[in-house]
């Protein structure tokens, strides 16, 4: 925990901790440079000795800090200074709507549409310039006093995904991460819009859909369940938000919303028309195989729902006795009453005006009541029934209810609106008969007399029951052949272009779903066409210097490495006897190539010795051909038994010195990846215990990760 006062990079003074979360702690802070108040997030120290995390954590807030929008939390600045890591945010007095759902157990509608579009706005922002939160859930969203809801925490949650990193916030994101998420997939913009889903499931219910005891558990049911409908708990949930949210949820990326800017129009559109049918939704049948009916809450709600917006601008939602994550306690009221009673002159003659009036009037009333009451007792009013002909013609006034089956939605409400009567859906069902958005039936039925006003009860039909058809196998197909055995499956083609070193340009690779799949008809088929290999073909580098190989690797989109030096009696000091890959090898481009420079040749060689038996002359112990006729643990020249140096885990520079000052040689006979020991580090050796002098130790050395 940092100090009060404390400055970091010379600019921010640390004021007080307000939060602290798995990864980081939350200050407090104030920008002595731009005079301002900011929220400081410095990582904690179980953080700080992980590079790879570091190095994410750096990279993803210095995007986030180019990401500025009213429905994000401004990421101003990050840095690092003794030893603390850091990123300087700025400073939101508000409350996670995770805490705001807790306080208020299920959000209104018109609550959940207005907090959804905002959300929605500030991820499509994120979105714009390429960024992917991969965290979105109730806690990194934060409403504001003033009602703005803000999106937060970028920057840490994708370095946290890419990472093996594993914090106790994982628990709280699984609840909500996607499908494809879940299971280690691609993650793009659409599993935001997964996570968006849930995080507006649990607004309206006031839950998740999945939980578990084990994050295992809830993983698996985003796979394998699907999201049950939000109406089942909150039946007067209005049909267009029901069908927004299982869009977004869909276990399927390619039938949700492609962008967030989609489902932005769609909770707009909610908030005129709640019981619109206009959600392209192929997949979802509304209540499943039921039809669900209006219980007398939903009656209500057809008869409320015209007040519900007033209400929602008029509650103070966001005032009263919150927790405030970044310092305050409890809210101040920002709606103040004003008791300060009349705002006339101020010398009374208002009041005395109307108290004339109101006397005027009273004794008017009094006079008039004696009179009734007189005449009332001299039976004049005997003989007479009075009525009032007016009530009593509304009262008694009825209509037939005009015939509804068949019309379209918008047909059955000008129909009864015509005639005086209201509109409300008492279900949607699957039907053979009628097109979708058409009525069924509805009750009172036609040319029944009801009163005026009576509101008129519809069945929608949402259609044929969804007929499912399996994916056509379109994988080496031309792009042109595939689109059309797609479309002609009754299938919508969505084409995308990806690498591949199997598959020949402009040649279909797969398609998702896959081949054989069984979905429903109209449904958007995602075809993968090869835009040919990636790889390159590794060049020669033996005999040239290490300026030329540098310059042809450059060329060929390859990286150099030097690996080691050796005495070499064929090729002259700084030329590059050894390489690896070998030349003509097809790798991915940035590929690194690892070679080993001669050292000229070994001045052992020149010393006069006593005549021995005619050998073969020495070969370099490593070649791109990979034959060796020198084999290692054994000498042209035999000398004196001498111990072999343990080199394991050792650099192959290290290695080769440590063999030399022991009067042996080092050849690197092989790459092996590994996960333990990074690229250029001796894995294990040939020869162990003693070997001849001047004898040759085979090294095997780690070409890195998988």
């Amino acid at each position: 925990m940092l100090k009060e006062g404390i400055f970091l990079g010379k600019r921010y003074e640390i004021l007080e901790r307000i939060g602290s979360g798995g990864m980081a702690d939350v200050y407090k802070g104030k920008d002595h440079k731009l005079n301002r108040h900011v929220a400081v997030k410095v990582l904690k120290s179980d953080y700080r000795s992980d590079e790879v995390f570091i190095q994410k954590f750096l990279s993803e807030a210095q995007a986030a800090a180019g990401l500025m929008h009213p429905n994000v939390v401004n990421v101003y600045d990050v840095g690092q200074d003794r030893g603390l890591y850091y990123m300087v945010m700025e400073l939101v007095e508000g409350i996670t709507l995770k805490d705001y759902i807790e306080k208020k157990g299920q959000l209104s509608v018109n609550e959940t549409i207005s907090i959804s579009i905002q959300m929605a706005t500030g991820i499509q922002a994120a979105h714009n310039q390429h960024i992917i939160h991969r965290d979105i859930k109730p806690q990194n969203i934060i409403i504001s006093k003033d009602g703005k809801v803000k999106v937060t925490d970028f920057g840490i949650a994708r370095a946290t995904t890419a990472t093996h990193t594993i914090s106790t916030n994982v628990m709280g994101s699984v609840h909500y991460t996607s499908p494809e998420h879940a299971k280690g997939g691609v993650v793009d913009e659409k599993s935001d819009i997964y996570s968006a889903g849930i995080t507006m499931y649990e607004m309206v219910t006031g839950h998740v859909p999945f939980d578990g005891d084990s994050t295992v558990t809830v993983a698996i049911k985003h796979l394998q369940e699907e999201v049950p409908s939000p109406v089942k708990e909150v039946p007067d949930i209005p049909y267009s938000l029901e069908c927004i949210i299982l869009k977004c949820t869909q276990k399927n990326a390619a039938n949700r919303y492609q962008n967030c800017q989609e489902l932005i129009q769609d909770l707009k559109r909610s908030m005129v028309d709640p019981d619109g049918d206009f959600v392209n939704n192929p997949e979802y049948v509304p209540g499943g195989d039921e039809t669900v009916m209006m219980s007398e809450e939903d009656q209500r709600r057809i008869q409320n729902y015209s007040h519900q917006q007033e209400y929602y601008e008029e509650e103070d939602e966001y005032d009263d006795d919150y927790d405030d994550d970044y310092g305050d306690d409890d809210y101040e009221d920002y709606d103040e009453y004003d008791r300060r009673g009349g705002r006339g002159d101020g010398n009374g003659s208002s009041v005395g005006t109307i108290l004339k009036v109101l006397m005027i009037l009273t004794a008017v009333i009094i006079a008039l009541v004696v009179i009734f009451m007189a005449a009332r007792a001299g039976g004049l009013f005997k003989a007479i029934d009075i009525k009032n002909p007016i009530q009593e013609e509304q009262e008694t006034e009825q209509v037939s209810v005009p015939d509804l089956v068949g019309k379209t939605e918008e047909e059955a409400k000008k129909a009864l609106s015509e005639v005086g009567l209201g509109y409300g859906v008492g279900g949607r069902e699957e039907s053979e008969e009628f097109e979708r958005g058409e009525i069924i039936s509805h009750s009172p039925s036609k040319d029944e007399k009801v009163d005026v006003n009576t509101e008129v009860k519809v069945v929608v039909s949402t259609g044929k029951t969804a007929q499912k058809k399996e994916v056509p196998n379109v994988a080496g197909q031309d792009e042109a052949a595939a689109k059309k055995a797609i479309t002609d499956s009754g299938f919508v083609p969505e084409v995308e272009y990806k690498s591949d070193d199997n598959v020949e340009n402009g040649k279909v690779i797969s398609s998702s779903p896959n081949a054989g799949a069984q979905v429903v008809e109209g449904t958007r088929i995602i075809i993968y066409v090869s835009k040919g290999t990636d790889k390159v073909s590794v060049p020669s580098l033996i005999g040239r210097s290490k300026e030329d190989a540098a310059a042809i690797l450059s060329s060929a989109q390859l990286a150099g490495s030097l690996f080691g030096e050796q005495y070499s009696d064929q090729y002259e000091e700084g030329q590059i006897i050894d390489q690896n890959p070998a030349a003509g090898t097809k790798v991915a481009k940035g590929t690194t190539v690892a070679y080993i420079v001669s050292k000229g040749k070994d001045p052992k060689d020149e010393e006069p010795e006593e005549p021995k038996e005619p050998e073969e002359p020495e070969q370099p112990s490593v070649n791109p051909g990979g034959n060796q006729t020198t084999q290692p643990g054994q000498s042209n020249q035999p000398g004196p038994p001498v111990a072999v140096p343990d080199v394991q885990s050792r650099s192959v520079e290290r290695a080769m010195s440590m063999l030399a000052q022991a009067g042996l040689s080092g050849s690197v006979v092989g790459y092996e990846s590994s996960t333990t020991l990074s690229e250029g580090y001796v894995l294990y050796q040939t020869v162990t215990g003693e070997a001849a002098e001047g004898s040759t130790v085979g090294l095997v050395v780690s070409s890195g990760a998988p």
